[in-house]
Protein backbone atom coordinates (compact mmCIF):
# COMPACT_ATOMS: atom_id res chain seq x y z
CA UNK A 1 0.00 0.00 0.00
CA UNK A 2 1.36 3.41 -0.97
CA UNK A 3 0.53 6.50 1.03
CA UNK A 4 0.30 9.93 -0.54
CA UNK A 5 1.77 12.96 1.23
CA UNK A 6 1.55 16.61 0.33
CA UNK A 7 4.53 18.68 1.44
CA UNK A 8 5.10 22.38 0.81
CA UNK A 9 8.71 22.96 -0.11
CA UNK A 10 11.32 24.78 -2.13
CA UNK A 11 13.15 22.02 -3.99
CA UNK A 12 13.00 18.24 -4.56
CA UNK A 13 16.04 15.98 -4.79
CA UNK A 14 16.02 12.32 -5.86
CA UNK A 15 18.75 10.30 -4.23
CA UNK A 16 19.84 6.92 -2.92
CA UNK A 17 20.41 6.05 0.72
CA UNK A 18 23.98 4.82 1.13
CA UNK A 19 25.72 2.99 4.00
CA UNK A 20 27.47 5.16 6.58
CA UNK A 21 29.06 3.34 9.53
CA UNK A 22 26.26 1.66 11.51
CA UNK A 23 23.65 3.85 9.80
CA UNK A 24 22.89 5.31 6.37
CA UNK A 25 22.75 8.76 4.81
CA UNK A 26 21.46 10.74 1.85
CA UNK A 27 23.76 13.39 0.41
CA UNK A 28 22.20 16.78 -0.27
CA UNK A 29 23.72 19.93 -1.80
CA UNK A 30 26.01 21.96 0.47
CA UNK A 31 23.76 24.99 -0.06
CA UNK A 32 21.06 23.16 1.94
CA UNK A 33 23.15 23.42 5.14
CA UNK A 34 21.04 24.79 7.99
CA UNK A 35 17.75 24.18 6.14
CA UNK A 36 14.87 22.08 7.49
CA UNK A 37 14.32 18.98 5.34
CA UNK A 38 11.98 15.99 5.22
CA UNK A 39 12.97 12.56 3.94
CA UNK A 40 10.33 10.30 2.38
CA UNK A 41 11.10 6.66 1.56
CA UNK A 42 9.60 5.86 -1.86
CA UNK A 43 10.55 2.18 -2.17
CA UNK A 44 11.14 -0.85 0.02
CA UNK A 45 14.69 -1.27 1.38
CA UNK A 46 16.81 -3.87 -0.44
CA UNK A 47 17.12 -5.95 2.73
CA UNK A 48 20.93 -5.67 2.84
CA UNK A 49 21.67 -4.80 6.48
CA UNK A 50 18.92 -5.25 9.04
CA UNK A 51 19.06 -3.51 12.42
Amino acid sequence: MVNRFEIDGEEVLDGEVKPFGNSAHVTVPKRWRGADVKVVRTSEPDGGDDE
